[in-house]
Order: structure tokens, then sequence, then C-alpha cells
């Protein structure tokens, strides 16, 4: 199969791409992951339920993934690195305060399993959790037969489309490139990256390479209510 790339970017003041979230504490990883990409993707083209046989085509393509955050320019010209800002915190109430003698305002107080009403009311508390401004530079390997039609999605989303959750509005364009080489891909991440005064932090690389070698669960079979994942190994490489 014939493949080429999209280069994608991804800048807001806030993103979350959670990786191993439980209900209470949704965490983000410092990074967009393969599935939270590849939903923005099926978001634009307006793609929902399981969409097995798209996310089949995905599975085994690259993805690249070059982490940028804020420098300082020096009087020489040279970029060099500021401390990245530390991961948000946002405390949330899911449940509190509706009436459970009104029928609608019921529907959104957390139950058991069981549809019964939970000890204590109802109400959770939850702790989210945000990366603060970054950018990063998606160089995605695409089915060629697909480029034009993710392209155009990505121009003209059917949905709204966030950087992992809706309070996580893209503050830029996201297409950069189409059906290009992946070297091109990285030498235009470069550029706007040199215009909007951003340097490298960490670039992550599909499979195993010289740097730290972690595993993702997050290769999207399945979307949908039943969403299901495998994984893969990916390898950070900081600069």
């Amino acid at each position: 199969m014939i493949t080429r790339y999209l280069l994608l970017w991804l800048e807001s003041p806030l993103q979350s791409w959670g990786h191993d979230s439980k209900f209470g504490r949704r965490d983000t990883l410092d990074f967009p992951t393969k599935s939270g990409v590849l939903g923005l993707v099926c978001c634009a083209m307006g793609a929902g339920g399981k969409q097995r046989e798209l996310l089949e085509k995905f599975a085994n393509l690259d993805m690249t993934v070059i982490a940028y955050s804020r420098a300082k320019q020096s009087s020489d010209g040279e970029l060099k690195k500021q401390s990245r800002e530390p991961l948000l915190r946002d405390f949330h109430m899911v449940g509190s305060g509706f009436d459970d003698q009104n029928p609608w305002e019921k529907l959104l107080i957390p139950k058991t399993s069981e549809g019964k009403k939970a000890v204590g009311g109802g109400a959770k508390m939850t702790y989210r959790y945000y990366l603060q401004d970054m950018a990063f530079a998606i160089v995605l390997q695409v089915p060629n037969d697909m480029v034009q039609t993710i392209s155009e999605a990505l121009e003209r989303p059917v949905w709204d489309i966030y950087l992992g959750r809706k309070s996580c509005v893209p503050t830029d364009f996201i297409l950069r490139g189409q059906n290009i080489s992946k070297d091109d891909a990285l030498e235009i991440a470069d550029g706007i990256a040199k215009g909007k005064v951003l340097i490298e932090d960490f670039r992550v690389l599909n499979g195993e390479h010289d740097g730290e070698v972690i595993t993702l669960n997050d290769v999207p079979i399945q979307f949908g209510e039943n969403k299901q994942y495998c994984d893969r190994r990916v390898t950070i490489i900081n600069t």
C-alpha cells in the first residue's frame, strides 16, 4: 500500500491526552496519543461509531510527534529553552446541585452500575490534568487513497475538533502539509516552530530506537461505546 504523510499542528493554551485514566482522576500524557489523533481525524470526517475498517488502515502506520515549548531568543538570535509550564489540575464536581425530584435533572446524577442512587447522593469529585502552553507537530502516515479526504475534512471539519477534551480548543490551523514526505513534514514543522519562537523539547518515534522506550496502549481498534485498543512501542528522545 502506497502511503504519504500529513503534517498536523496542534497548539492550544490547554491540551489533555488521556492514556490510563480512571473516573476520578483524568491524567494526561506529555504528548498526543495515536488514539487521540485518530479520534480528531474521525471528528473532522464526521465518522462516528466503531470505525473498525478505517482504524485498521492506520494500525501499523507511522506517527511521529515533535513537542515544542516556549523559548527565549538571545541577542545573537539563538533560541534557548525555558522551563515548561507545570501540569494544570482542574477540580470538578460531577452531578452536584441537581434536583433528584426533577426527572430531567435526575438523569445528570451519577448512579451505581445497577442504576440505583449512589452512596453519598451521587455527586462525585474528579481531578483533570492539562498540559499548558505546548505545541505539537504530528507527522502522520496516511493511506494514499485517503490523503485528500482527510485533508479536506481537517480544513472543513464536520464536527468540532478539540485537542483531547472539549475545553482544549485549537488556536491555530491544524493541517499544515498534505501528500508530502516525512522529511518535508519535519522541515515544515521546524519552520513553523521558528516563526513562533518555539524550540523542540522532545520527540516521540514509533518503535524502538536509542532513547527511552515505553509501551502505550493507544492503537485504536474500535471506537464507539465499547472502545478497544492494542499496544505499540515508542521511543521518547529528549533534545
